[in-house]
Parts: structure tokens; sequence; C-alpha cells
């Protein structure tokens, strides 16, 4: 009997990386041992945590920084320990949440054109946590809503707008290791050293599901919420094989299905595409990246296909379906983290045809949000809000459909606002203001395109701000106040003070400004102080072994 092969327009989805000369090389990638990926992508720029002397630096690039990095390239230096984990926020491009081994989570706003010098002054810090914070991720769908999990086995609930705390979240009896947000954020889901698999709401912190030992190994798993609300987990079985399982959300007695995978030792971090319903599963340190097609119907999982290579990868990162290219047919890019490059990856769908490809493309989750904060917190639960990746390919292509359809249930002129305008997002934005679906887009200044360009490169340039969630240069905020050199917005005393908060709310920072000298900020001594005091404790032990070693007594004879 002849086999039936399965029809699926995503069948023949192939992976291919980008020649060198589009890849970012020259990079100290992280070497911390925490499972992260380390790598965080969207339309604007790519930001990863580096090896830096005796903090927690990271680096953001635009796209066109392709090629070798120069050594002297400005970096992000506020933390005083390692960063473990990245996320930038999804409704403005320029706002990116840190977490460090120093307890802290930091918000920074970072310029259209990136910074020109090294910067230790983040925009926002969130304290609560008494140990290292693992893992940060913003509300899928309200605005200014933080999660973080630390290895305190807390989870913290975040109003970034006013800098504090909403809730914790104790039902953790070991540390966190995966935190996934359901697809209108009324449910996250978590995996936990303690092998339990939770279905959480976060705003009661009720643990809704739970599940012992989903996955019988000891190593670390990972859970991706899908859109229909089942879950799919990645992890080990007793064997230590690597394995799936997919579950159904109200009831984790017993999997949908399970299957082993192979005989690896390396985490997978899955990415999960909801438009097309594909899960992409890199481990870390193969060289291969597997993707899966889920369905409704039996065996429920289907394989595709490999993206092989002869070089392992460290992390990878996860560009949004708005900055993928439609002219390419391109419905997935990630970022590879090889020891010192990042490879840009493109999975594309064959087609021949140059015109959009209206099947592969339905509408995605735009960079507007759909609720705010406090109708989230209050109980309100909405869908994401979507756009039309038509309209994003006549952008890209400067084709304009015969049959334009409109923007699916949204005006994509009308972008996210992130922050709000007291960090610097679009007009009208956060929890400090109005929400505005008519503002106009902004064209950077700094320019990719010469002044020669072409009519439809000139075009394609004024259209980009479509595509990405916020911009810093068109709030009020940002217009009454300075830069540094660098480009960041510096704080001004005329306006409301950045607020620090910590698990029991806000609290407001000593002023010191009329103690220190001018040119000194009090952030980066306390830091270089922490950071000398480490250093000589370091050497001093150094010193005290070779003394011993040589005979040496500690008056020197």
């Amino acid at each position: 009997m002849a086999r039936i092969v399965r029809q699926s327009k995503f069948r023949h989805v192939f992976g291919q990386a980008e020649k060198p000369d589009k890849c970012f090389s020259d990079i100290r990638i992280t070497k911390s041992a925490w499972d992260s990926n380390f790598c965080v992508v969207n339309p604007k720029f790519l930001a990863v945590s580096i090896e830096g002397g005796g903090g927690g630096p990271f680096l953001v690039l635009t796209h066109e920084e392709t090629g070798r990095i120069p050594k002297s390239k400005a970096i992000f230096d506020g933390h005083a320990a390692p960063v473990l984990d990245l996320a930038w926020s999804p409704f403005n491009d320029n706002i990116i949440a840190t977490c460090s081994e120093d307890c802290t989570i930091k918000i920074w706003v970072i310029p259209d054109g990136g910074i020109s010098e090294t910067t230790r002054e983040a925009q926002l810090t969130l304290t609560g946590h008494q140990k290292r914070v693992l893992i940060v991720s913003w509300h899928p769908v309200a605005e200014n809503v933080l999660l973080s999990a630390g290895a305190d086995n807390m989870m913290v609930l975040w109003d970034v707008g006013n800098g504090c705390a909403l809730t914790e979240i104790g039902c953790h009896s070991d540390n966190p290791l995966s935190v996934s947000w359901n697809y209108d954020g009324s449910l996250l889901a978590t995996t936990c050293k303690d092998k339990y698999l939770r279905v959480i709401d976060p705003r009661s912190t009720e643990v809704v599901q739970e599940r012992k030992a989903a996955h019988a190994g000891t190593k670390t798993s990972k859970v991706v919420f899908l859109k229909d609300g089942r879950i799919l987990t990645f992890g080990f079985s007793k064997m230590s094989d690597r394995q799936y399982a997919l579950w159904d959300s109200g009831d984790l007695s017993q999997p949908i299905v399970i299957e082993d995978i192979d005989k690896a030792s390396g985490v997978i971090f899955p990415f999960y595409d909801p438009d097309t319903e594909i899960v992409y599963a890199a481990g870390k340190g193969d060289g291969s990246i597997r993707y899966f097609e889920i369905t409704e119907e039996e065996p429920y999982i289907h394989y595709i296909s490999t993206y092989s290579s002869q070089q392992s990868q460290r992390g990878l990162g996860w560009m949004p379906k708005r900055g993928c290219d439609t002219t390419r047919c391109e419905v997935v890019r990630m970022y590879k983290l090889h020891a010192n490059k990042i490879e840009p990856i493109s999975f594309t769908v064959p087609r021949k045809s140059e015109l959009f490809q209206a099947d592969i493309y339905p509408d995605t989750v735009s960079a507007d949000p759909a609720i705010s904060c406090e109708e989230w917190w209050s109980g309100t639960n909405a869908t994401p809000k979507l756009m039309d990746m038509g309209t994003l390919h006549e952008q890209q292509s400067g084709i304009t459909r015969s049959n334009s359809s409109k923007m699916g249930g949204m005006s994509m002129k009308g972008k996210g606002t992130g922050l709000g305008s007291k960090f610097g997002a679009m007009n009208g934005g956060g929890l400090n203001g109005s929400r505005s679906g008519n503002s106009s887009p902004v064209v950077p200044s700094s320019s990719k395109f010469s002044k020669n360009a072409s009519p439809i490169e000139q075009d394609r340039e004024q259209q980009e701000p479509q595509r990405s969630g916020g911009s810093i240069k068109n709030s009020p905020f940002f217009q009454n106040q300075s830069v540094n050199s660098s480009g960041m917005p510096v704080q001004n005393s005329t306006l409301p003070s950045i607020k620090k908060a910590n698990s029991a709310g806000p609290q407001q920072a000593p002023d010191l400004s009329q103690i220190l000298p001018d040119g000194l900020n009090l952030s980066d001594v306390l830091d270089d102080i922490k950071k000398l005091k480490a250093t000589v404790k370091k050497q001093g032990r150094r010193i005290a072994q070779l003394e011993q070693l040589c005979g040496v007594s500690k008056d020197g004879v």
C-alpha cells in the first residue's frame, strides 16, 4: 500500500545561514553556565550578553552593524554581576529589560541610533529578589507588565510604568527554569527544578494545575504555552533521553503525547511561531535545529525537517514575525550564537511567485498593546492586536497589492508605547498618558540609505518605523530632556524622578547630587567601588597563597 504524505504548506521549510559579511563577528559571547539564550532580537536591534571584567555588560547592535564589531564599541554595563536574561518590550522596540546575578532587574531605553559611549545608568532599577534573578518576561498583551523569576524560588509581577511590584508568586519549592504566558496572558506555565509542571493564575497567584515529574529526568526542562491552550514541554527521560510532551492545560494528569527525540545531553530551547503552529527546537551545544508542526489530529506533533551545521550553538535569538522579510517568503529568522560571532539563519518557504503569499502570512501580533496594566490587573483579558502582513510586504517590496486589504483590527500608525512618555516612548502612551491611534510615523534621523537612493528604497526607509514598536524621538518627555554624549536621556530634575522599587512598593532614593562634585554620578561611583573591592579581595587571596608557597611570613621575612 502506498504511503500517503501528509499535506502541509510548511512541509518544505528550509533553513539557510547568512553569508559571513552579514554576520556579527568578534563578539565576546558570555560563558555563563545558566540555561538561557543570552540573545534577544527585534526589528530594530539585537542585544546579547557578553563577557566583561567584573560586571555584567551587554551589547546592543542595529541590524546594519554587520561584520567585525570593534572592541571599542559602546556597551551597557550597569549590572554588578553577569546578565542572565534579556527581554525586549513587545510594544516598544527601544525598551529592554535585563536581569542579573546582582539580584536586580533593570529597564533600559535605547536611542534609535544606539549609543556612542558606554552607559551604566539604567532608566529604572527594580529590586526585591533576595538571590540572583534568572528570568524576565514581558506580558504579551498588557503594556508595562513584567514578570521576573529568581533563585529565591519567587516570581514577581512588576508594574514597570509606576516602578512597583504588583504581587509575588511563591508556589515553587525550587528554582523556576522556564516561564511561558498563554495567548491572552491570563495564565502562565512554568517548569521548575523540583520537576513540577505548573499552570498558574498570575493575578490570584493560585496554582490552577500541576503535574509532578512531567519529565522524569533531572536536567533542565522548558515549556511553551501554545495558542490553542495546550502546553508543549521539552525535557529528559529517566534514562537521560531528550523528549517532548504535549499536555492539556486543563488536565495535566496524563500527557496527550510523549516521545523521545535522541540521546544527546544539551538542554532543548523551544521557539514557538503561533502563526504557522511550528515549534523550532534547538539544543544547547548542538549544531542542529529541529522543527515540528503542531496539529489537532493525531499524532499531534509532526516532524518536518532539521537544519544542520557543523558548529554548535550557545544560544539563539528569535526575530518577531513583523521583522521577517516577506519578499523572500521568510517565515522565521533566528540568530545563532557561536563562541565569538552571531550568525543569522533564515527559514523560508520555497515559492516561485514574488507576490504576497497570504496563505503563509496570516495576521500576526502587532506592536500595539491591547489593554493597559490597570485593565489587566483589574481582571480584563484580551487577545493580542493583529497586523496585516500584506502591508509590510508592500513596504518591503515597493509593490502595492491590487486587492490591498486593510489592517486586521488596527492601524499600524498607532504603535505601542511601552513604558509611556516618562521613559521616552511614543507620544501619548504608557500608564501616564492616553494612547493615541493616529500618531505619525517617525523617520529616523540616521539613514542606512544615501540621498541618491532609489524611490523604492527611499519609500521603504520612510515606512520602516511602521513595522517597529514605538520610538523615543517624538516623546514630550524626551524632547524636554537633555541627553549625554552617548545619546541616552538624562533625568531632568524638573520632571518626576525615576522610582526604585522593591517587592513592598516604591521608595524614593536619597538625593546626593548636592554633595557630589560636578561630573560625578553616584551610581557609577558605587559600581566602581564594588568592582574595586572585589578585585582587591581576589588579589589579596592570591598574594597570600603565593607568600605561603614561597615561605614568606606576614612581616616579609
